[in-house]
């Protein structure tokens, strides 16, 4: 453990707790520390002014990061017939309907993105309580609810990321790895908090992205200056 917590020490060196970081410095620095025995996942932060206890300020949607999240995506399929075919074709690992479903029910859930056509959605609708507190339940918002099955295993394969605000009004999502060369991160994240800008609800008031923070796996966090990241148009 002490090992562990020179580790540690050593990553929040020269680390400034209140400074705003432009984004390409503070990728030098969270690459410089990420020093864990695995490829940590970079993870980005946004504070966003929205209280999603009402309906009108949920944020919620999908971002095709540019550069790919470098994680190995598993993809369940509910479809039938030619749309099955599809699926498996297009690379999904689990296909299936009513087999599918018995499966999730006993407990075996192995996969990161589920998607449904339309016609199985009935179907899906039993496992929500099972597969929506994960985040898995197929949305049409998110493009995991559709008949374009091959266009949608692809994406979730090639690096789509879901986002969904919390009770506390943060979004948050991995955008890559530490060993992506830094302006290939920086790409995915604009990418990532520009999706999030163009998501804005109608009842979001003020300021939308309040503050922006990015981090890996087993480093610090650091605060980001919003003009970094956000596009011309702001928010």
């Amino acid at each position: 453990m002490a090992k562990e917590g020179k580790r540690i020490r050593a990553a929040h060196e020269g680390i400034d707790r209140t400074k705003l970081y432009g984004l390409d410095e503070a990728l030098t620095l969270l690459k410089e520390r990420a020093t864990a025995k695995f490829d940590e996942t970079i993870e980005v932060a946004l504070n966003l002014g929205v209280d999603p206890r009402h309906a009108d300020q949920m944020v919620r949607g999908v971002c095709n990061l540019p550069n790919g999240s470098g994680r190995t995506v598993r993809v369940a399929v509910f479809a039938r017939g030619a749309k099955a075919d599809e699926a498996k074709a297009a690379g999904a690992d689990i296909v299936g309907a009513e087999d599918l479903l018995e499966t999730i029910q006993g407990g075996k859930i192995e996969f990161d993105r589920c998607i449904a056509t339309p016609d199985l959605m009935p179907l899906v609708g039993r496992l929500g309580k099972v597969l929506g507190p994960r985040g898995l339940m197929p949305n049409p918002k998110v493009g995991t609810v559709t008949m374009d099955v091959k266009g949608a295993v692809a994406a979730a394969k090639g690096g789509a990321v879901e986002f969904r605000v919390e009770k506390a009004g943060i979004i948050h999502g991995g955008v890559g790895k530490a060993s992506f060369p830094a302006d290939k991160l920086a790409e995915n994240i604009r990418a990532f908090v520009d999706a999030v800008v163009k998501a804005k609800p109608t009842g979001a008031k003020g300021t939308y992205v309040q503050r922006v923070a990015v981090s890996s796996t087993m480093g610090p966090g650091l605060k980001i200056e919003p003009a970094s990241v956000l596009g011309a148009g702001g928010a």
